[in-house]
């Protein structure tokens, strides 16, 4: 049966992809996104769906939501280095005040609630892969620290939430993500290496490009995030969502350059402070608990990925 579900953040990346699917199936979504990062181009399609309805605001304000809700997937919030260090007070806050009024609206209305954490929580960390139980190596002071201890409190904050209030409670530890939608000026490697191949420049690299990461396409971390919102109640996660697929960030480029025809040639820059050394998901729980694995290997995602971006700067 169709749900009515509330997506925060829906105007984003993940947000706008995510609520594509449920709009395609059926349910009728509301979407709240103070655009901050998100982009009205994202969900300019939908404006006139009669089962979508739009709601500028930021969750650090408590909001209210007329009729019932059944879901709510909480992905609001800055995901990437530059944009959730902008402004680190305004970030802890979305993570903290934000998951507290989304939290509070899902015990008003009865709703199921997902948080989209991230594999940040991990921080740099010296367990390789990152199974679920490990705790993680974060530096709380430091300049990441306003995204990787936010996503972490508000991870207790739903696990309070659902043992004070009962409140039925999903979490999902989202790694590195991308796909057409994402901000060209986002700032994270996928992005960067693209638009630097195509423009012509140099490819940045910070460090000497040694250090790894999992790249998992959007249409297969949307599948994961909904299967796990969908799941049996006693399944709250947190729970691995990512692709293992490991490459190291100079490999990466080596491919975006190759895959772009592009001239550009690489330029090394200094490693910015507690970046991780290594990423790579344990999906042991995904695939046990919701028989979910990702299914696109990185060259067939870069390809529509690289035609987004291409599209993007022609304008």
């Amino acid at each position: 049966m169709s749900k009515r579900i509330l997506v925060t953040g829906g105007a984003g990346f993940l947000g706008s992809n995510l609520i594509d699917l449920l709009i395609a199936r059926g349910d009728e979504v509301v979407c709240v996104d103070n655009y901050y990062t998100g982009r009205s181009e994202n969900i300019a399609h939908l404006l006139s769906h009669d089962r979508f309805t739009f709601i500028e605001h930021d969750i650090i304000a408590p909001l209210t939501v007329d009729g019932e809700l059944d879901q709510i997937y909480n992905l609001a919030c800055p995901a990437s280095p530059p944009h959730y260090q902008r402004d680190p007070i305004f970030t802890m806050k979305t993570s903290v005040y934000g998951s507290i009024n989304m939290l509070q609206l899902a015990v008003d209305k009865g709703a199921r609630i997902l948080q989209a954490s991230t594999s940040e929580v991990y921080g740099d960390p010296h367990v390789h892969p990152q199974p679920e139980g490990y705790w993680g190596n974060v530096n709380t002071i430091g300049i990441r620290s306003c995204y990787d201890e936010g996503k972490r409190a508000a991870e207790s904050l739903f696990f309070d939430f659902a043992r004070q209030f009962g409140t039925e409670i999903k979490i999902m530890r989202i790694f590195n993500t991308y796909g057409p939608r994402m901000d060209p000026a986002d700032g994270r490697v996928v992005s960067n290496f693209i638009v630097q191949a195509l423009q012509g420049e140099d490819i940045t690299i910070y460090g000497d490009g040694s250090q790894t990461r999992s790249f998992c396409y959007v249409d297969d971390l949307i599948a994961g995030m909904v299967s796990l919102m969908d799941s049996p109640s006693e399944i709250t996660g947190p729970i691995n969502i990512g692709n293992p697929g490991e490459f190291t960030v100079l490999e990466l480029a080596h491919k975006v350059i190759d895959m772009t025809g592009s001239s550009s040639k690489i330029t090394l820059l200094p490693l910015p402070q507690d970046d991780p050394q290594q990423r790579k998901p344990d999906l042991t729980k995904a695939n046990s608990e919701l028989g979910w694995s990702p299914k696109v290997p990185l060259e067939s995602g870069l390809e529509p990925t690289i035609a987004y971006f291409a599209q993007q700067i022609s304008g």
